[in-house]
């Protein structure tokens, strides 16, 4: 659960510096934030399915306590989901705007 949160926090700190980075981007502060969230658990997830002890470590983590390897790689993994969700639908809602103005 502790992992699950660190992802959480990591995702929309990466979808807000995304944004900061990619101004065109931005969906704004709380569209940041939510997006980043999203792309936190995703890449958690991610993580867990790609790497065969990612579900033990959390396992191990929540029982053993954390170890620094394991909220190092969460903190990675929900950043950089984070900001990879917050760009792609900043991406999508630039372009959904465009065609609106085309229109």
């Amino acid at each position: 659960m502790v992992v699950l949160i660190i992802q959480l926090i990591s995702g929309a700190a990466g979808g807000n510096m995304t944004a900061a980075l990619l101004q065109n981007f931005s969906l704004g502060p709380i569209g940041n934030s939510m997006a980043g969230v999203v792309g936190g658990a995703l890449g958690g997830q991610l993580l867990g399915i790609l790497t065969s002890r990612g579900a033990l470590a959390a396992l191990s983590a929540a029982g053993f306590g954390l170890n620094l390897p394991s909220i190092l790689s969460s903190v990675a993994a929900g950043g950089l989901g984070g900001g990879i969700v917050t760009a792609i639908v900043g991406l999508i809602r630039n372009q959904l705007a465009k065609k609106r103005l085309k229109i």
